[in-house]
């Protein structure tokens, strides 16, 4: 009975000085995450720079899902209405449907008619020469739109490396000053800034990168579908012989 009664005191010692152990462990663990509001403390100025810097990213992306869906560029029911109307010689309809729903395909085709009224004489060369210039210029604005995520992929991350450096000058710039006096709060608060800014520098950076690929890559199928377009309704306004605009 004594045996027993000494297992058992034993068994309840060894289980109370296993959760004195795990409580501060559990402490411990419990404070060694980070919040986003302590995350945020922590980076300073830079975070909400790299916040400004998503605000815009993101507004980018929805803009872009709406200037870059499917027929913005080159709408087909316009495409074919101003096509249809090219071949009857209906030149001013082809301009009340170009004004009436104004995008790309509609600002090359009023180009071509342009040149043909206002230029005595248009010969071919200058028509297509006309044409081809508004298509480009169409071409690199949408190009150049896109490459705005572009630039906020490539400065995010090097916002992230700033304050990166920031933090651990603050880190080390206290034990350079005074090694003695060098508090772990100080030290603490400038590797977390280092590590944080670095984060949320690639958290904004990344999305960003893979956004403008795909966005890129969406352009550039609208531009060549605006390039074939371009290409068949000028050769639709060169057969029909418009030289009377």
């Amino acid at each position: 009975m004594n045996r027993i009664v000494l297992m058992v005191c034993t068994v309840l010692t060894t289980v109370g000085a296993w959760a004195q152990e795990s409580e501060p462990t559990a402490a411990a663990a419990k404070t060694a995450g980070m919040s986003l509001k302590q995350a945020w403390e922590y980076g300073g100025w830079v975070m909400w720079a790299l916040g400004a810097i998503s605000i815009f990213a993101l507004a980018f992306v929805f803009y872009f899902l709406g200037a870059l869906r499917q027929g913005a560029i080159v709408p087909r029911t316009l495409f074919t209405d101003v096509l249809a109307r090219i071949r009857s010689g209906e030149w001013d309809e082809v301009r009340r449907l170009c004004d009436r729903k104004p995008c790309p395909l509609a600002d090359v085709v009023l180009t071509g008619l342009n040149t043909l009224r206002d230029v005595p004489q248009c010969d071919v060369n200058l028509l297509r020469s006309a044409v081809e210039s508004e298509g480009a210029r169409i071409a690199e604005s949408i190009q150049g739109r896109t490459e705005l995520l572009l630039d906020v992929a490539t400065i995010s991350p090097l916002l992230g490396l700033l304050g990166t450096v920031l933090g651990m000058l603050t880190a080390f710039g206290s034990l350079a000053s005074d090694v003695a006096s060098a508090k772990p709060v100080v030290l603490a608060a400038g590797v977390s800034q280092a590590i944080t800014t670095t984060i949320f520098g690639l958290f904004v950076a990344i999305p960003s990168m893979v956004f403008y690929a795909w966005f890129r890559r969406r352009a550039s199928k609208q531009i060549a579908k605006l390039e074939a377009a371009t290409s068949e309704i000028t050769t639709a306004i060169i057969g029909m012989g418009a030289k009377s605009l």
